[in-house]
């Protein structure tokens, strides 16, 4: 896919969008700029197994992010978000969650390897006032993860009320190479989340029938929970990690000087080398570190924009220069990783998953089928390699099917990262040919990935991350076993 093709894409979604939600919302410009807030790391202590451990609390709390008016909020540790968690490669961690809330959640580590009863998904449901542990040893690549809640039905409403946070993997590769890693200084987190507010300067979960098929848009933009922030940087290079916690927005993004940026990650890990670029596209669930470059800029401010597929263009940040003399940075690397070839050394099986916006009876399926918490859709073996075909169906967005519009989807597996091997029958762009676990698709899209399945045994979830459709059920199960 390529980045015309992306734009068309997004400007194609937000035509669909306007006419079938019906959604007229008054932009939420921010009162004043403020600091942007940086998610404190998590403190964590260790046990007699020499487990690294962590505390996370569920609870309820309430903001004011504009005018006057209090939101209702979840977060973890606090009132809205929650903090990093950083660990790395080799650790064994144990994360114990207590859930405050008068009602059930889990706790997903999105993008992590880990054992199924580890995973954090609808099976591991933790009641009211009740609490749940994972324990895991972290092997996997430096990466940029992060966790959320995935109750069976009501995802969508927990995670848009707040319950989001960073998980950060380090490792020998990310310590030794010449990239930003002071974490809030020149390594700086970006959770961006779509929301929909009222006059009043409030927001709140209340998905109209087209606000379950076409996702949850809104007038506002909230980076790390503010409304246009601003950070000063006193280095000639920062590294931004960028997450699109948003519900159903696909965002692109760009920079208001129309200078370029070099990707350097993707969801699972670094790239081979850093891809300069001038724009790049997040579905919801997808995450994207770039490396932004001032010692050839002016000594002026640069804003990060987003552009989202409620037609909007949001101002995402704004990075000021400290002074017109920055601290040094390295210049980066030419090679960041090596990538293994996942589908080198064969492949065992193939199989295919056709999502619909329409199915059996005007659902939301794949294969046909919504989810069901008994059904084990797929049986794969241990130590296996499989490719997966995933196709959205439709002819495009100007298509009618039924009489219902197609609309895009992404697909997110659980327990592992995958290599993206082809984009409608051709070698995918560079900025997917790194680890990932969630990939768009837009209405006729044909992608194949390639899966390696080692380590665990057990359940595991994959689903389309528009986190209304996967409440309506665009979700299967796979079962790994010996």
């Amino acid at each position: 896919m390529t980045r015309t093709t992306l734009r068309t894409a997004v400007s194609a979604t937000i035509a669909v969008l306007v006419v079938f939600t019906g959604v007229a919302l008054s932009p939420v410009p921010a009162a004043h700029a403020s600091p942007l807030p940086i998610p404190p790391l998590l403190e964590s202590s260790t046990n007699a197994r020499g487990e690294r451990v962590f505390d996370l609390r569920v609870q309820s709390g309430s903001r004011t992010f504009s005018g006057n008016t209090r939101t209702e909020t979840l977060g973890y540790n606090g009132d809205y978000l929650g903090p990093t968690i950083r660990v790395r490669r080799g650790e064994d961690v144990r994360i114990r969650v207590r859930n405050t809330l008068p009602e059930p959640t889990t706790v997903h580590w999105h993008g992590a390897h880990l054992p199924a009863a580890s995973d954090g998904g609808p099976h591991q449901r933790i009641p009211a006032g009740g609490s749940w542990e994972a324990p895991f040893t972290v092997d996997q690549p430096a990466a940029t993860l992060w966790y959320h809640p995935h109750l069976m039905g009501t995802t969508a409403e927990q995670v848009y009320r707040g319950l989001a946070g960073l998980l950060i993997v380090d490792d020998d590769i990310s310590e030794s190479l010449a990239v930003p890693r002071e974490y809030g200084r020149d390594d700086i987190p970006l959770l961006l989340q779509e929301r929909r507010f009222s006059r009043g300067g409030s927001f709140e979960y209340r998905p109209s029938m087209p606000d379950l098929m076409h996702g949850y848009g809104g007038n506002a933009l909230l980076t790390n929970g503010a409304l246009e922030p601003y950070i000063v940087i006193r280095d000639e290079r920062v590294r931004l990690r960028l997450l699109n916690g948003s519900n159903s927005t696909v965002l692109r993004m760009t920079l208001d000087d129309g200078g370029s940026f070099h990707q350097i990650a993707t969801d699972g890990g670094f790239l081979e080398r850093p891809l300069e670029r001038r724009e790049l596209v997040l579905s919801p669930g997808e995450r994207a570190e770039i490396v932004v470059d001032f010692s050839f800029r002016d000594a002026g401010p640069v804003t990060l924009l987003a552009e989202s597929t409620s037609g909007r263009r949001y101002r995402a940040l704004e990075l000021r220069p400290a002074t017109t003399e920055l601290q040094k940075s390295r210049p980066l690397p030419t090679r960041l990783a090596t990538i293994p070839d996942l589908a080198s050394s064969g492949v065992d099986r193939r199989r295919q998953f056709v999502m619909s916006t329409m199915g059996r009876g005007g659902r939301l399926t794949i294969n046909g089928r919504t989810m069901d918490m008994n059904r084990i859709d797929e049986v794969v073996q241990l130590d296996t390699t499989e490719i997966w075909e995933v196709s959205s169906e439709g002819g495009g967005m100007g298509g009618m099917m039924g009489g219902m519009m197609d609309v895009p989807h992404n697909f997110h597996v659980h327990g592992l990262q995958f290599q993206v091997l082809r984009v409608n029958g051709r070698r995918p762009p560079p900025e997917l040919r790194g680890w990932k676990d969630t990939v768009p698709l837009w209405p006729g899209d044909r992608i194949q990935i390639v899966l390696r399945f080692e380590n665990y045994t057990g359940v595991f979830m994959y689903h389309c991350h528009f986190l209304e459709h996967e409440d309506e059920g665009m979700m299967g199960q796979f079962e790994v076993r010996r």
